[in-house]
């Protein structure tokens, strides 16, 4: 190898020699930038494979671990929820009384499995309702009263019923409402003697029509000597001295509203009412005497309260006030109601009772509340604050007092009030 150089001038070129030295140096600096890149490449394309794998190994193994960590709190967590849900569930059927009534128990009244079971609709599932099965209706309550209930199932099918009606008014009023149906034949009370309507309203038959089994007293002087409830003392009396014979259109006191008063606030026209606890029937009576049908809901509590209402040629309604009003939305003119309406316990329950209240009278229609005792001054304002809530226009609003049979005063809450036209 050799160098080349140039002498500008003469235009000749010739080559000189090189020399073993200057040789070395070109080789040594070939060989250094030949292994320059050499390293070079091998550095950009070396890939350690190991260590990378070890690496990607750790780094799987401890993710999937972590997955499965939370995989595992999840579910955890997923199970508590499940059995929160499952122990509410129970809780909640033996609160309400579902799924309480084991049919399997051996001394069970076969009428009572009879009526219970679940029957399949015969043709398959109804297209409308979606229903495949019918199921009878029991109160939710009855699991609470099983043996009282086994007892009153327990008759001979297509015979004669057992006289055992307080049996059954027994689980109503224990919340066993509605009763389940039987098949058998109730006992047979001659009504002999009962008067043409209207003459019917205001005189007293014989007492041989009324059924007095499970009742204290025997005849209507024992139920007239006695305050039954606030609002029937004497109330069997249909003399024309009684007490009933006054009400409603003669007032007492200023908290005794009269009868002509009351419809002529009526809008619209007063056609059909309900009481609710209405004791002998008289409000019914007085009604029944404007051409307006008044429904009566009571109980036989210590008296034939329904044998009797029916007698005057009024229509009974044999209801507890825990059961919701089998009427339709709208469709009562006035309810008339005095202390039936206070049911004791919770004020939600007094609530639920306002409210199925409210449901059933028309708008524009009247809410009577007739001489409501208020025992303290709270009650009265509780009262007072739920009726505000629906809106009622006040017709009437009277607070006074009573002398009591123990010479005590108590303070009574009447009202007329009217259902307003809600949007």
């Amino acid at each position: 190898m050799g160098s080349v150089s140039l002498k500008i001038g003469d235009g000749t070129a010739r080559f000189k020699k090189a020399t073993f030295c200057s040789s070395a140096v070109h080789i040594l600096m070939l060989f250094s930038v030949i292994t320059t890149n050499l390293f070079a490449l091998y550095a950009f394309t070396y890939s350690p494979k190991h260590h990378h794998h070890q690496i990607h190994f750790l780094t799987h193994h401890h993710t999937h671990k972590n997955i499965s960590l939370i995989s595992e709190q999840v579910s955890l967590i997923l199970r508590e929820i499940d059995s929160s849900q499952k122990k509410l569930a129970q809780m909640e059927k033996q609160l309400l009384g579902y799924e309480s009534l084991d049919l399997g128990t051996p001394h069970i009244a076969n009428e009572l499995k009879l009526f219970l079971e679940k029957n399949q609709l015969p043709l398959g599932k109804d297209s409308r309702t979606g229903i495949t099965e019918m199921v009878s209706s029991v109160g939710h309550s009855c699991h609470k009263s099983i043996d009282v209930l086994y007892t009153y199932m327990n008759y001979k099918p297509n015979g004669v019923c057992p006289d055992d009606w307080s049996v059954g008014q027994k689980l109503v009023l224990n919340g066993c409402e509605p009763l389940p149906r039987r098949r058998c034949l109730s006992k047979i009370v001659p009504k002999v003697g009962l008067y043409d309507f209207p003459n019917s309203l205001w005189k007293n038959v014989s007492e041989k029509i009324y059924s007095w089994s499970g009742i204290g007293c025997k005849n209507l002087k024992c139920l007239n000597s006695k305050k039954l409830n606030r609002d029937c003392a004497g109330c069997f009396d249909l003399s024309k001295n009684g007490n009933e014979m006054a009400r409603f259109v003669k007032s007492k006191g200023k908290n005794d509203f009269l009868l002509d008063d009351v419809l002529s606030l009526g809008s619209g026209g007063i056609r059909i009412g309900f009481d609710i606890g209405g004791g002998s029937g008289t409000f019914g009576a007085r009604m029944a005497e404007k051409n307006v049908t008044i429904v009566t809901a009571s109980l036989n509590v210590d008296a034939p309260f329904n044998e009797f209402i029916a007698a005057r040629g009024l229509f009974p309604l044999y209801l507890s006030l825990d059961h919701r009003f089998p009427f339709y939305d709208n469709v009562f003119d006035i309810i008339h109601v005095g202390n039936g309406l206070d049911i004791g316990g919770r004020g939600e329950k007094l609530e639920f009772l306002m409210f199925d209240i409210d449901r059933v009278i028309r708008a524009g229609g009247l809410f009577w509340l007739d001489n409501f005792l208020c025992s303290n001054d709270e009650k009265r304002k509780n009262l007072t604050r739920l009726i505000e809530r629906f809106g009622y226009k006040k017709l009437k609003w009277v607070v006074g007092e009573k002398i009591n049979g123990s010479g005590n005063s108590e303070v009574y809450l009447s009202a007329v009030l009217q259902k307003p036209v809600r949007a």
